[in-house]
């Protein structure tokens, strides 16, 4: 049954509801958590005595705590995806960070006053991993896969006159994933009371089908659940309203549907529909997001109300064409991005997510894929808010084994329900575009495998048929010629560029995603010499170098991506391995202890800009300026030594000084294309001057636009003596919330303010006020100093030191200090 409104204007009829509030409760269950590494099987009984056990606040990871080991998941394997042949020792794959085996979380609750005729769900926004749950000893459900979202109806289980007990057993096996996948509840969980006669969890699904300048076409669908009380009451009524207000808040109107059986449909929901005049259409320019609210009443009594946000724009996937969004050509400038947060682990918080997207979005990049599993609510939300598109995506193994006790182990039992999972809770999002159903799967060219594609691509289009489906390959010719690759809806490689034209002469979608891109590796502040390209080059101080020359076997340069994307019309964009660093693989050095973390990222792991961000921004975010200079000019020995300069902007050309010195003018070369040698392509998109000599002082660049007019200059210095720390923090106000984040950028510089590059002093912090020390990162994967005590070395002059607001309105004072330099501090306010 369909039901239409035309929403006209803001004087459309509006029903007021009185006591409207308070018909569905949802509690945060954050506090008051009990936790333990040991097990028993009595640690689930309602009565059991967990007085001694640590307190702890959800989310929790419980092991970023550390303490750092090469011996914590070491696995001897043969990576197959990355080339090799045979096992070899790896240590640090998994971050070498003590996440395997048991943990338990309890916590003690009041039973919800007036839950007569009400249930009571359980939501998990994911817990890693293999989770039991128990509610007053009971066992009211499991769930495999930690990355997903599940929920329970413990209505049943509550005691309803007094005190309950929720417990939890999670357990990591070793060698069950390729990188850190975090500990414990590291994502919320939330318990939901609402009448038994409600909309249930992930309830509503809103489609925009019709989507114009002038109008837009709004349909709703609502599945309800119907006590048989409620069916069989012949004089009752049954109705189901929604109300829609627009991105400011201004109502828009409602639908009103009374409801019986016969009128949902074969997948039991009902269908209401509206036209929207004029419509705010959301993208990553402008993230309009508009609003339902559902109302059930039974008999005019209000029963259930649920609220879901959407927004109005199309996506279309056009062969032999591209990717359009609300009608517009729009290429993927996207980023990979692991699940952890840095020296916050997986621990999931909404102020770290958003500062990780504001660095993004000034890079220029417009999405996210949540490489390689399903992503958290609070990121989706953000995206949703900030205006970038996500590919979400679900695995990164399918039945044949990529690590022992990986996802393999679940697949047969655990992929339809984990789809759905995922597909419900997302398909309202405006942001998300697309569905991953894998990452370089080794079922790709698998006896099944291609049935075994087209069986969740099917489960995706069942859930939502508005977004295409996707696969990460990396298998090449052999996909294009196996059928793997031409039943998915948008062709999605991993690296391999070879491949490109033959995959578009034979494919019939005929357009070509770059689902993972680059790999180039790097380390902030470092650079090695000779200047060179290379393939998994080696150093004795396990670092790569700045100068954004050195990739994996696999995997290639940012040139290498941008030339094949401008060049090839049928290419739809891409996704870079990675946007940030993220805990666990070390690549290249596998077997090389210490080293924790990925030099993948554009950004470090404590969120500080690679020289590689410059070289993106430059090309993906055109509404701003780039210029910027590279190595630093910091070389105490290298006098007379040939030290490269490199400059990344968006302007065509500039000129370099050193000490006042020309040293000529570059000009990017156009000409450049895919036919070119590789070492030719970085002239492009990039001004290079690689004879010039170090000597200390000043080097200057100015830039000139196509027209020949200098229009912006830089400089930067060779330092002097370490004087002072300075610090400079992300958001100087905060919620009062006990969960908000400043992340505050700690360096040394000298005396004129110029950053002291080669200065590795340890640093000492205090917090003071409403606020507590968190966590601290310097971005060097051989840094084995654990993130939560408040001291941190400095890699390359800086690092970032993270504060947490209280919940009480104040004043926060952070104080860094050091032997040999003045001390500094600041203030924050939480409000």
């Amino acid at each position: 049954m369909r039901q239409f409104l035309f929403l006209l204007c803001l004087f459309a009829v509006y029903q007021v509801d009185i006591n409207a509030k308070g018909v569905r409760s949802e509690y945060l269950l954050e506090k008051g958590w009990k936790f333990t590494r040991e097990d028993s099987p009595a640690f689930a009984g309602k009565d059991f005595d967990d007085s001694k056990w640590q307190s702890v606040v959800v989310p929790h990871d419980w092991a970023i705590y550390g303490p750092f080991s090469s011996q914590n998941d070491r696995q001897n394997v043969a990576i197959a995806q990355d080339g090799q042949k045979q096992a070899l020792q790896h240590d640090g794959r998994t971050g070498g960070l003590p996440f395997t085996g048991v943990g338990w979380y309890r916590l003690h609750f009041k039973t919800p006053q007036d839950i007569n005729n009400k249930r009571i769900t359980l939501l998990f926004d994911g817990a890693m991993s293999n989770a039991q749950v128990s509610v007053n000893g009971k066992e009211v459900g499991r769930w495999a896969y930690g990355y997903n979202s599940f929920f329970f109806d413990i209505t049943k289980y509550i005691d309803s006159q007094g005190d309950n007990t929720l417990a939890v057993r999670l357990e990591n096996f070793p060698e069950s994933a390729r990188w850190y996948p975090g500990a414990g509840l590291y994502r919320n969980v939330h318990l939901i009371v609402s009448s038994d006669l409600h909309i249930p969890l992930w309830g509503t699904q809103i489609t925009t089908p019709v989507v114009r300048q002038q109008n837009a076409k709004v349909v709703i669908k609502t599945k309800l659940e119907i006590p048989q009380q409620y069916l069989s009451d012949t004089q009752g009524k049954i109705e189901l309203k929604a109300y829609i207000t627009d991105p400011q808040g201004l109502d828009m109107g409602n639908i009103v549907s009374v409801i019986n059986p016969e009128m949902f449909d074969s997948d039991g929901y009902y269908e209401q529909t509206a036209w929207i005049d004029e419509p705010n259409l959301w993208r990553p320019e402008t993230p309009a997001l508009y609003t339902c609210v559902s109302r059930i009443y039974y008999n005019d009594e209000l029963k259930d109300e649920y609220t879901t946000r959407f927004g109005i724009r199309s996506i279309e996937i056009r062969p032999d064409d591209g990717f359009y969004l609300n009608g517009v050509k729009t290429w993927f400038k996207g980023v990979c991005n692991h699940h952890d947060l840095g020296p916050l682990g997986a621990a999931v918080n909404d102020a770290a997510i958003r500062r990780q997207l504001r660095i993004l979005k000034d890079m220029g990049c417009n999405a996210i894929r949540t490489s390689h599993n399903m992503p958290a609510p609070e990121l989706v939300r953000a995206c949703d808010e900030m205006g970038l598109m996500v590919m979400a995506e679900s695995f990164d193994e399918w039945k044949t084994p990529k690590c022992r006790n990986g996802y393999n182990l679940y697949f047969d039992e655990w992929v339809e329900k984990d789809l759905v999972n995922l597909v419900r809770q997302f398909r309202n999002n405006p942001s998300v575009v697309m569905w991953s159903i894998g990452n370089e799967v080794p079922d790709q060219t698998a006896k099944g495998g291609v049935q075994m594609a087209r069986m969740m691509q099917d489960i995706c289009h069942r859930e939502d048929p508005t977004r295409p489906v996707t696969v990460g390959m990396d298998r090449g010719s052999a996909v294009i010629n196996n059928n793997f690759a031409a039943t998915l809806d948008v062709v999605g490689f991993n690296y391999r560029l070879h491949v490109f034209d033959e995959a578009y002469a034979k494919l019939p979608q005929q357009i070509l995603l770059g689902s993972e891109t680059a790999s180039t590796v790097s380390s902030r502040g470092v650079y090695k010499f000779p200047v060179e390209r290379r393939a998994m080059a080696k150093y004795d101080d396990h670092q790569c170098s700045g100068y954004d020359l050195e990739h994996c076997d696999w995997s290639n340069l940012p040139e290498d991506d941008f030339i094949q994307h401008e060049d090839r019309p049928y290419c739809i964009g891409e996704f870079v391995w990675t946007g940030f660093d993220y805990l666990g693989e070390p690549t290249p050095y596998y077997s090389d202890w210490p080293n924790h973390s990925s030099m993948f990222g554009i950004i470090d792991l404590a969120g500080i800009p690679k020289d590689r961000f410059y070289l993106y921004r430059s090309h993906w975010n055109r509404n701003e300026e780039t210029l910027h200079i590279l190595p630093h000019w910091n070389w105490h020995g290298r006098e007379g030594q040939t030290t490269p300069v490199f400059v990344y902007t968006n302007f065509p050309s500039a000129e370099l000084f050193i000490n006042g010195v020309s040293q000529g003018k570059r000009t990017k070369d156009l000409t450049v294309s895919l036919s070119d040698t590789i070492t030719a392509r970085q002239s492009r998109y990039r001004l290079m001057w690689m004879d010039t000599k170090y000597e200390p002082g000043t080097v200057k660049v100015i830039a000139y636009n196509s027209d020949g007019k200098a229009v912006m200059q830089k400089e930067i210095h060779t330092a002097g003596k370490p004087h002072r720390i300075e610090l400079e923090a992300d958001r100087i106000t905060l919620a009062a919330d006990g969960r908000d984040l400043s992340f505050i950028r700690v360096r040394v510089v000298d005396a004129k303010g110029n950053l002291c590059l080669n200065d590795t002093r340890r640093i000492s912090f205090k917090v003071k006020g409403a606020g507590v020390y968190r966590a601290a990162a310097n971005g060097d994967a051989t840094n084995l100093e654990l993130f939560h005590l408040p001291q941190m070395s400095l890699f390359a002059g800086e690092l970032t030191a993270i504060v947490q607001s209280s919940e009480t309105p104040g004043t926060i004072t952070f104080e860094a200090s050091a032997k040999g330099v003045k001390s500094a501090s600041l203030k924050l306010k939480t409000q």
